[in-house]
């Protein structure tokens, strides 16, 4: 497989690279702050972890057949765009999302919950590279990953929050799963949830939000994350890094799969009106 990989091949939004022979690297850059549209996710984000998983599987089908125990290492690096230090992602294109009179039947069900899945139980370690701000559906995205490195915000302010409560957004089922999942104090979940509490990198490295905090800009939180990511590596080799997730996580990837429309302050005060 010849590297870089674009993603859709025709003006890429999201670009594959594969710095090391155990390493993968994802880069979004739609836009500066690389907002989730339908387009992104299913023309870029699910092609493009296809891409590695089927790279990442014929290598490890080689070492098993030449019996080869150290063979089949592997990780996957996802950062915001490269060439700035402001955005990891903004989250979702929102304001154009809801003009679809389908939104809400659609997207989460068909187009954001299987990313949710896919990078859930993706069979090689996953870091996220979080190069700048990393709001609403782009936290649950590094969330989704299995470690996170973070730049400590000594050169701008950074910051990690679900806003939703702010602007009258009820959330999705799949979304309250994965933060159950991945964040299992209570008080942290309240700040998330019902504050939309904007946590500094020192705040969400405290709040086990992310696992390390690193000085610099974008390429020193690469190299962070590649170096966290390559450690553990060889845990991929057995095969059974994403099938022991799908367990260790089967309760966010069940709820991901109910179609529950999530209420919003109008549709909450009817049915209210309704049985009072």
């Amino acid at each position: 497989m010849s590297y870089p990989l674009g993603f859709p091949s025709q003006q890429p939004l999201l670009t594959v690279t594969h710095p090391s022979a155990t390493t993968w690297l994802i880069e979004m850059h739609n836009g500066d702050d690389s907002r989730f549209t339908e387009h992104f996710i299913s023309k870029a984000w699910m092609p493009a972890l296809d891409a590695v998983e089927r790279h990442w599987r014929e290598n490890w089908r080689a070492a098993r057949a030449a019996k080869d125990k150290e063979g089949g290492k592997g990780t996957l690096v996802i950062v915001g765009k490269r060439k700035q230090s402001k955005f990891f992602s903004n989250g979702l294109d929102y304001d154009n999302l809801i003009k679809d009179p389908n939104f809400g039947t659609n997207f989460f069900p068909l187009v954001f919950n299987p990313l949710i899945r896919k990078l859930l139980t993706f069979p090689i370690p996953t870091v996220a590279a979080i190069n700048g701000h990393c709001f609403a559906a782009a936290l649950i995205l590094a969330l989704c990953c299995d470690y996170r490195v973070m730049t400590d915000g000594s050169s701008r302010n950074v910051w990690m929050c679900m806003n939703e409560v702010h602007f009258g957004a009820g959330w999705p089922l799949s979304l309250a799963g994965v933060v159950r999942a991945k964040v299992l104090d209570g008080r942290v979940q309240r700040k998330i949830a019902l504050e939309g509490h904007r946590f500094t990198s020192t705040e969400a490295l405290e709040a086990g939000m992310v696992d390390h905090l690193v000085k610099g800009d974008t390429e020193a939180v690469i190299a962070k994350a590649r170096q966290v990511g390559e450690s553990v590596s060889g845990m991929a080799c057995q095969g059974v890094w994403g099938v022991i997730k799908r367990d260790l996580y089967r309760d966010a990837l069940e709820t991901s799969e109910r179609t529950v429309l999530p209420a919003n302050a109008l549709s909450d005060d009817a049915a209210a009106k309704a049985r009072l």
